[in-house]
């Protein structure tokens, strides 16, 4: 088995070179439903696609026999807007390529041109751009309260909260309702011990509202239970402050290989973070005044290994055979360890540094586990699925923070596993699934995807239990993969 360690933080990501481009542009709620929509229906011309039914906003899923093939991956999510910010405060112009085109990319991008930082967008890639550094903080572009509407990308919300801190001007940061509920008051807690004039609402949610005069520095100590997302947010602004910065985690770190991803970027940007402690316990990390962000010129996203984990399910639930390449051994991403979970379960996993391989020996059953998530929390809501095809029971632990993401998932999960014929007992931070009875799904399920791209594109490996499944508002995916249903159609056997 290769599981990537936090010694990532010493890796550099690849590097690329070129010119650059666009991603798509439409209104908050446009490209999500219009734009998904509008693939699939160009996706179901063919006879074997799966087709939209536009009055009832759902995609009909066919039983799916085996996921056999090789599938490209879209960037990764997470790197992919680090990548965006870091790249504006640096000095120097950076071309990102491979860049995820997707909602959540698309609000840093937008946010990036209300705030006046120049990205050159190429119109015949639109996985390319190139970012103009801004040589340290960014600042409001006027003396009105600069508005940045970041829909529910999280990734866009807390970097841009803290950066926009160490600047000079009003910001005020806002996102659809559900973002309205995820939880920011760590971040705020820590910017406000450095001296930042900061606040959320009442409810310790977005909108933030922000009148910044620069940081000069300082100490402040965070919780890391509820999101590994405020460290990194932290961490990545503090080299645009006028002084040295210590963070330290007061309590845990959950999904600690997310701050090691964020820590490797840096200093793929020229700086490098001093940890002091260990990163499964409560570490502090100290940003001397001294570092400042350089552009590398050039840098390649890496593919998401979240949206690998559906595929790597896929192959080791059909017994099917399915590459996918983007990520792999030399991954910075912690959610490749999802496909050691495979393995226990009875998978034969091929490692390369940029590509997985997985299958199953037919003779081989999948088997329950038993396993701590807390590192992988979006891959392990397929593991989730991979459970109804199992036996005996899996148990998913140190998944709180499904509580607090696009949706309540842990609720989502255990509504939807029970639709399909699991028994589910929910708990505060992790669940057990016990399988349907010899393993048969329930048929023609409709699974309500809570506007929450995870949800849609964990479930439609159902179809693996020879049974139709339902997916509503499949476009949802547009926040993070806008071609899955395509991909996956294209590797299946129905």
């Amino acid at each position: 088995m290769i599981t990537p360690s936090l010694a990532l933080v010493a890796l550099l990501l690849p590097t690329a070179s070129n010119a650059f481009s666009p991603i798509l542009k439409g209104n908050i709620h446009g490209f999500s439903s219009i734009q998904q929509k509008s693939n699939l229906n160009k996706l179901s011309m063919s006879a074997v696609a799966p087709v939209v039914d536009e009055e009832t906003n759902t995609l009909t899923l066919t039983p799916i026999k085996s996921l056999d093939g090789t599938v490209t991956l879209p960037g990764s999510k997470s790197l992919s807007n680090r990548c965006l910010l870091l790249a504006a405060l640096s000095s120097g112009s950076t071309v990102v390529e491979n860049l995820l085109e997707s909602d959540d990319i698309r609000y840093m991008l937008e946010a990036l041109d209300t705030l006046g930082v120049p990205v050159d967008r190429d119109t015949e890639d639109k996985t390319k751009v190139t970012v103009t550094g801004q040589s340290g903080p960014i600042d409001a572009p006027s003396q009105e309260a600069c508005e940045l509407f970041l829909g529910n990308a999280g990734t866009a919300m807390r970097p841009l909260a803290a950066a926009l801190c160490m600047g000079k001007g009003k910001f005020v940061l806002d996102g659809v309702p559900r973002m309205r509920e995820r939880p920011i008051a760590d971040l705020i807690d820590g910017l406000v011990q450095l001296g930042a004039d900061v606040k959320c609402s009442d409810t310790g949610c977005p909108p933030v509202e922000i009148s910044a005069e620069n940081i000069n520095g300082g100490k402040a100590s965070i919780s890391g239970k509820m999101s590994s997302q405020f460290l990194s947010s932290l961490l990545m602004a503090s080299p645009v402050a006028k002084g040295d910065i210590t963070i330290s985690i007061k309590d845990e770190l959950i999904s600690a290989p997310y701050v090691a991803l964020t820590i490797g970027l840096m200093k793929k940007f020229g700086v490098n973070v001093q940890i002091d402690g260990d990163m499964d316990g409560t570490p502090s990390f100290t940003i001397p005044s001294t570092e400042e962000y350089t552009s590398p010129k050039s840098i390649l996203v890496e593919g998401d290994a979240s949206s690998a984990s559906y595929f790597i399910a896929g192959a080791a639930i059909t017994g099917g055979t399915v590459t996918v390449r983007g990520c792999g051994s030399e991954s910075v991403q912690g959610d490749v360890a999802f496909a050691d979970v495979m393995e226990q379960m009875g998978a034969k996993v091929t490692w390369a540094p940029e590509s997985i391989t997985v299958t199953r020996d037919p003779d081989v059953k999948l088997k329950g586990v038993d396993v701590d998530c807390g590192k992988i929390p979006d891959a392990a809501m397929t593991l989730a699925v991979v459970a109804l095809f199992a036996e005996g029971p899996t148990t998913i632990r140190n998944v709180y923070s499904w509580r607090l993401k696009e949706t309540e998932r842990m609720k989502a999960i255990v509504a939807e596993c029970t639709k399909l014929g699991a028994t589910v007992e929910e708990y505060n931070d992790y669940c057990v699934i016990y399988p349907p009875e010899g393993n048969k799904i329930n048929d023609n399920v409709t699974i309500e995807t809570y506007d929450d791209h995870r949800m849609a594109m964990t479930f439609s490996l159902a179809a693996c239990g020879n049974v139709n499944v339902i997916i509503h508002d499949p476009g949802c995916t547009a926040k993070t993969f806008p071609t899955y249903f395509e991909m996956l159609n294209s590797i299946a056997t129905h």
